[in-house]
């Protein structure tokens, strides 16, 4: 409710006025969540993941790793929010809500006798102060490229906003401190300058040989094969990523290997939705242009039609027509749709893209429904569709913060019945 309040009050404050105040206003907002919930994070051990892609499929496998390895989780996430057995989807449109409510998220952790609780911490969420009294014990790093620049202002800022994580792990008053890191990422050595004791990094070397198909991916870890249902080289990354933290709590090679075995995927993240067509057909959350090559490069073997759009009206206008150009690269048909206009006229976000669209024919469907259904209408034996861009977003957010209900996954399936 107060981020709604906040919503309104900055377009009637002038702009100058509003950016003075914001800064001490989240600030205390987060210093009250944590006094009224009593510290919580002191009598848990926190667990902070942060990147620009990843953090929820490595959030899903660190969970499943250590309840594998019998030990009770909380997450929370941009997928959902998790004590023990209980979960319940996240439909505040943000990855880390609100100060009071990931407080009273730490204290119910407490409460309900969680071993560890997981937190995918994003740069949003730095410039509201929502990672302040957090006291975390370790921090995973995955990757980073360019993404919320207008928010942060360049490149340099936004890597600077996720290095405040590891500021936060260097104070914390935690006695056992750890930091997980990519070293494959151009930006591995900001986060290995951490002062903390325990530092470990993962390559995709450690994994080889491995295996890339349709159906899921072989993997080598601590000389060990192991298969997983999730695509693509990415979730290699994402699997070394949580792999490497739980062999720092002692959660043995075999235990991780079961755990990942059994694991068969994360809604919204490369999900395959099934209803008895001949042709494959994915959702998948990627919004920036590194996660969507990555995700067209995971089926490309086969014709792929491609659903997309741009999320987030106002902000990031720079990464348009890049997106256009990823598609226009990878897909064999195009059809550009609505996503998150907010105040923007979602027509101009589409006709933005067109620009890095030179030799694919595409489409412009504004409706989101009939786009998908074009795309599953002209898919043919063999083909795959790929519908990206919003995941398991609830909701397709429009003017004045209006809200649409959505999902990806279930209009598919329904459309896919209609079209049999």
């Amino acid at each position: 409710m107060l981020d709604n309040i906040l919503f309104q009050t900055k377009k009637i404050i002038p702009t100058k006025v509003f950016s003075f105040f914001q800064p001490p206003y989240h600030y205390l907002l987060s210093f009250i969540g944590a006094v009224i919930y009593r510290f919580p994070s002191r009598k848990i051990f926190v667990i902070q993941i942060t990147g620009t892609k990843g953090k929820t499929s490595t959030a899903e496998l660190v969970s499943a790793m250590l309840e594998e390895a019998g030990f009770k989780t909380a997450l929370l996430g941009t997928l959902r929010f998790k004590v023990g057995d209980k979960t319940e989807m996240n439909k505040f449109k943000m990855t880390m809500p609100g100060r009071f409510f990931v407080q009273q998220f730490l204290r119910r952790a407490v409460r309900e006798k969680c071993d560890y609780v997981i937190i995918e911490s994003t740069s949003q969420g730095v410039l509201q102060f929502r990672h302040k009294f957090i006291q975390s014990n370790a921090l995973i790093f995955t990757n980073l490229s360019p993404e919320h620049i207008e928010s942060h202002g360049s490149y340099e800022n936004y890597r600077d906003a996720k290095l405040q994580f590891v500021k936060a792990l260097d104070k914390s008053n935690k006695k056992r401190k750890i930091i997980v890191v990519n070293k494959d990422d151009k930006e591995a050595s900001y986060f290995l300058k951490s002062e903390v004791k325990e530092k470990y990094e993962y390559s995709i070397k450690d994994a080889e040989p491995f295996v890339l198909d349709k159906l899921g991916l072989s993997l080598t870890f601590d000389n060990t094969k192991m298969k997983s249902h999730l695509s693509g080289k990415f979730n290699v990354y994402n699997i070394l990523a949580a792999a490497t933290f739980a062999k720092t709590q002692k959660v043995t090679t075999e235990t991780i290997k079961k755990a990942l075995e059994k694991f068969k995927g994360i809604r919204g993240r490369v999900e395959k939705i099934e209803e008895g067509q001949d042709f494959t057909v994915v959702v998948d959350y990627a919004h920036t242009a590194d996660s969507l090559e990555k995700l067209y490069k995971a089926f490309q073997d086969t014709k792929r039609i491609c659903v997309l759009g741009n999320t987030g009206g106002g902000r990031d206008q720079w990464k348009r027509a890049v997106m256009g150009a990823v598609a226009d690269k990878y897909c064999s048909n195009i059809i550009l749709t609505n996503e998150d206009p907010y105040d923007e006229d979602p027509q101009k976000i589409v006709e933005d893209m067109t620009e890095g669209i030179k030799k694919v024919k595409y489409k412009i469907i504004m409706d989101r429904r009939e786009a998908i259904n074009k795309a599953l209408s002209i898919a043919e034996t063999g083909d795959t569709v790929l519908i990206s861009g919003k995941g398991t977003d609830p909701y397709i957010m429009g003017p004045n913060n209006s809200r649409l209900k959505w999902d990806d996954a279930e209009v598919a399936r329904e459309e896919l019945n209609k079209i049999k």
